[in-house]
């Protein structure tokens, strides 16, 4: 299968690249800068691309069976648009060159419901404040992301995980099409996920939820990777932000 990745050299984009040539599938990562990409492979094709490029997205959606779209960028002030516009371009090239499956990455926020069994202090006060207050611009651009998938007649699935951490292998995790019990999506299960839903073609026109249950952080230690540092970006030049 012919999968092309959008925001490939974030954590978690590498990872689903990873995990797609090791499946047997021809893989087209896409990055503003190539020479970072740090994944090789022979099925693996690393492409030079902008998704703010309309031209670039159309050459890298060609000849794809699929599509995957990892993008990402760190909380801020400044108003987004990195997934409404880059959503934008490759629903376009995909109708252009007749693909049809894509698979994308929001947040568990924008179920807009709490997850089962949250305690009072987060529920009420820590997410709202700290959570929510930080990651205003990126959800209202990931809400028009969704949206601008419902307005076509694609075969899309989007992921809301939770926060996001590193693990060093696909967990037994849990998926669901409601906001599931817990705060925390392993960027290896979220890789997974992405690429099992590309591939078998499950949940379209959904939401999803994809939640890791082994070996979770603490939310404070979420809370220092966001403000201190971390990995991803809409082409790997950013960090990945804490999903909610």
């Amino acid at each position: 299968m012919n999968i092309v990745i959008f925001g490939a050299n974030g954590t978690t984009g590498r990872l689903a690249a990873e995990q797609a040539g090791a499946a047997g599938h021809t893989v087209t990562a896409v990055t503003r800068r190539p020479e970072d990409f740090p994944v090789r492979g022979p099925r693996l094709r690393v492409l030079k691309a902008d998704v703010l490029d309309p031209a670039a997205v159309e050459r890298a959606v060609a000849g794809q069976d699929a599509v995957i779209s990892t993008l990402g960028v760190p909380y801020g002030r400044r108003p987004v648009t990195v997934y409404s516009v880059g959503i934008r371009h490759i629903t376009r090239a995909m109708a252009e060159h007749g693909v049809r499956r894509v698979v994308g990455v929001t947040s568990t926020v924008l179920f807009g419901t709490a997850a089962p069994g949250e305690g009072l202090l987060f529920r009420k006060v820590l997410e709202p404040s700290v959570v929510r207050f930080m990651g205003r611009t990126v959800y209202d651009d990931m809400r028009r992301m969704e949206e601008i998938l419902r307005e076509t007649d694609l075969d899309w699935t989007v992921i809301r995980p939770g926060g996001l951490f590193d693990n060093d292998s696909v967990s037994d995790y849990q998926v669901g099409r409601e906001r599931l019990p817990g705060r925390y999506t392993a960027r290896a299960d979220l890789a997974h996920e992405l690429l099992r839903q590309a591939v078998e073609d499950r949940h379209a026109r959904d939401f999803i939820d994809v939640r890791t249950t082994q070996n979770t952080p603490s939310f404070l230690d979420l809370i220092r990777n966001e403000a201190f540092g971390g990995k991803g970006g809409r082409s790997g030049d950013t960090k990945e932000r804490v999903h909610g």
